[in-house]
């Protein structure tokens, strides 16, 4: 399978193109990202790696039948229009992308056409199980906060993860308790209020990669679930795996979960 990765001069498309170079089914046919200068070697020392282009024309002129996408939000869905509009399967890890961002790839992409999307927030497997096991939990406490920490040139907040974790959590229960703050000291201190009232506080700091703790309380006991990405190398087998698969699922599919399970 011929894979072009866009936005491959940030940490995380070099991770990509790496792991992308090193499997052996995938062949790395095109890297692009606009802030590259134009002629610079490819990501990773290896001679086989492509040149790193500016041109999204790359992706077509490749012939990749998959594109990769970790830019940012801004031009994101512009790339998803250009690959729907050229006949190539998208995976998407960029943040940010809020509802009328999906209810967009939903129409370049649908159902019954040829091609496939995957966007995921997360693309680690310890972090898709996280979410389900915070979901699972939801029913069974009265309270709930979540705390994520990424590292400090991540430029949203709170993260794509934090705000799916919340979703689920609301959507598996509805009988939270009330916030007993009555004043707030300093403004934000209790973070941001997510789906069903759920907390969410941002954490951004120099030596971090990706962590979130989901806390749940209930009289007497706390239920602390927490994941640590140590290395961007543990988003590359989620990621990987939605490559393999986006071919065959037309349409579009958020998070990995249903890639996985």
């Amino acid at each position: 399978m011929r894979v072009a990765v866009l936005g491959a001069a940030g940490r995380m498309g070099a991770s990509v193109c790496e792991a992308v170079r090193e499997a052996p089914d995938l062949q790395l046919v095109a890297a692009v990202d606009p802030l590259a200068p134009p002629g610079t070697a490819g990501s990773g020392s290896s001679p086989e790696a492509p040149p790193l282009r500016r041109e999204i024309s790359a992706v077509a002129e490749s012939e990749a039948d998959v594109a990769v996408d970790f830019t940012v939000a801004s031009s994101a869905l512009d790339n998803a229009e250009w690959c729907a509009a050229h006949g190539v399967h998208l995976v998407i890890g960029t943040t940010g992308l809020g509802d009328a961002g999906i209810d967009r790839l939903d129409a370049l992409f649908p159902r019954q056409g040829p091609l496939g999307c995957v966007v995921a927030a997360n693309f680690a497997i310890g972090a898709v199980l996280m979410m389900r096991f915070a979901e699972m939990a939801a029913p069974w406490f009265d309270t709930a906060e979540i705390v994520e920490l990424h590292h400090d040139a991540k430029v949203d907040a709170p993260s794509g993860t934090a705000l799916a974790t919340a979703g689920r959590m609301a959507a598996a229960s509805a009988q939270w308790g009330a916030d007993p703050t009555e004043t707030e000291v300093l403004p934000g201190a209790r973070g941001g209020l997510g789906p069903g009232g759920i907390r969410v506080h941002s954490v951004r700091m120099r030596g971090m990669v990706a962590h979130q703790e989901v806390i749940l309380g209930a009289s007497g006991q706390t239920l602390t679930i927490r994941h640590d990405s140590l290395d961007r190398r543990s988003f590359m087998p989620g990621v990987l795996a939605a490559v393999r698969k986006v071919t065959s699922r037309p349409g579009l599919t958020v998070g990995l979960e249903p890639i996985l399970f």
